[in-house]
């Protein structure tokens, strides 16, 4: 990613901690106020949005370093650490809810719900949509593991304050109040796959798991009437830390200079379909009887 980017991802998650605390203050505040268990979950939820995104600004100050000694391939994989850190919270916080939620079960409290409280939520909703979406695309836009992580998170907040305002407004309405506790184990379901999902995307990336479609590299390579085979394709890291190597199988005859020629088509050809900062590495192979050594 380049250096003007990471700067983007930095200003664009400083607004959202602004907005994620905003939002995590009036939610628990309200929660508090009018005894809601799955009001004040969805603070404690929110709170921890604004805690992934001091995360993730750790994460992208590290890894907007350069290459140096100590790194030759960069620091990018410090954003990916971050992504990690988050789901690890994200579980912590869900682990937290369910056992406040279990305790309310055991010793019920009838929230008293107020038409500010159901006002101050459904702003609060309208905060978190738009966070999700300016997130999610800026994400998409900047090739940011990071943001699109923390907006997997924002998203599961949108669908968390929408349980609860339909549960604060049924209990208004008449439902019983067991339902508070209940839906707050619904809420923390949310948390803990949210968290699971950007446990996995993150893990996958630091253990160097397959990150693009070895079919489709092949392709790509294939499509060039000097290559006759190629095998050993191996992909890792992420969408902007992506690092591609191949072994292609060409002519004996073919001379030096157009086998030169022909690596830098293939690997342009790869950056040009996938990343075009992509790190990518063809090695070049005889077609003889004992050619694949």
């Amino acid at each position: 990613m380049e250096e003007s980017n990471f700067k983007q991802v930095r200003q664009v998650l400083l607004g959202i901690l602004l907005a994620n605390l905003l939002v995590a203050g009036t939610k628990i505040v309200m929660g508090s106020i009018i005894q809601s268990a799955s009001m004040t979950a969805d603070g404690f939820h929110s709170l921890s949005d604004g805690f992934s995104n001091l995360v993730g600004l750790i994460g992208i100050h590290y890894a907007s370093k350069p290459e140096d000694k100590e790194h030759p391939y960069g620091h990018t994989k410090f954003e990916t650490l971050a992504g990690l850190f988050i789901s690890i919270m994200l579980l912590f916080a869900g682990g937290k809810v369910v056992l406040g939620a279990i305790e309310r079960l055991k010793n019920p409290i009838v929230p008293q719900i107020t038409v500010e409280s159901l006002v101050l939520l459904v702003i609060t909703l309208i905060i978190n949509v738009v966070v999700c979406v300016t997130e999610y695309k800026k994400g998409k836009q900047l090739g940011s593991q990071i943001l699109i992580a923390d907006s997997t998170h924002t998203r599961s907040d949108v669908y968390v304050s929408v349980g609860v305002l339909m549960t604060l407004a049924g209990i208004r309405l008449g439902l019983p109040p067991i339902i508070d506790p209940i839906v707050s184990l619904v809420v923390a379901g949310f948390i803990i796959h949210a968290g699971y999902e950007i446990f996995k995307e993150t893990s996958d990336v630091l253990v160097d798991g397959v990150a693009v479609d070895s079919d489709e590299i092949r392709q790509i390579v294939m499509g060039f009437d000097d290559v006759r085979d190629v095998h050993n394709i191996r992909s890792r890291g992420s969408f902007n830390n992506l690092n591609i190597d191949l072994h292609i199988i060409v002519d004996p005859r073919l001379d030096v200079e157009r086998a030169h020629e022909l690596v830098h088509d293939i690997e342009d050809a790869i950056r040009a379909r996938f990343n075009a900062y992509a790190q990518v590495i063809a090695h070049v192979e005889p077609d003889t009887e004992d050619g694949r050594d």
